[in-house]
């Protein structure tokens, strides 16, 4: 696919340098740049995890939503 592209001078510099080092032409070079971002994304992802600590009982009742402010405001908390 032939197109044009506007590249900041970053980029620029990025193509020259694997140019000059692997001897590519600027598609080549473009190519492997963007593969590399490509398979950046896909690799450096594990499988997400979250650690956890017990916090032990609960203090009020989870399941009752009137009786957890009456422990926690007070009788007559009248919302």
């Amino acid at each position: 696919m032939r197109t044009t592209v506007t590249l900041d001078d970053d980029v620029v510099r990025a193509v020259e340098e694997l140019r000059r080092e692997q001897g590519l032409g600027t598609s080549a070079a473009v190519n492997a740049l963007a593969r590399q971002g490509l398979a950046y994304h896909e690799d450096t992802r594990g499988p997400f995890s979250q650690r956890v600590s017990s916090m032990g009982r609960a203090r009020v009742p989870l399941d009752d939503i009137g009786a957890a402010l009456e422990v926690l405001e007070g009788e007559g908390h009248g919302g």
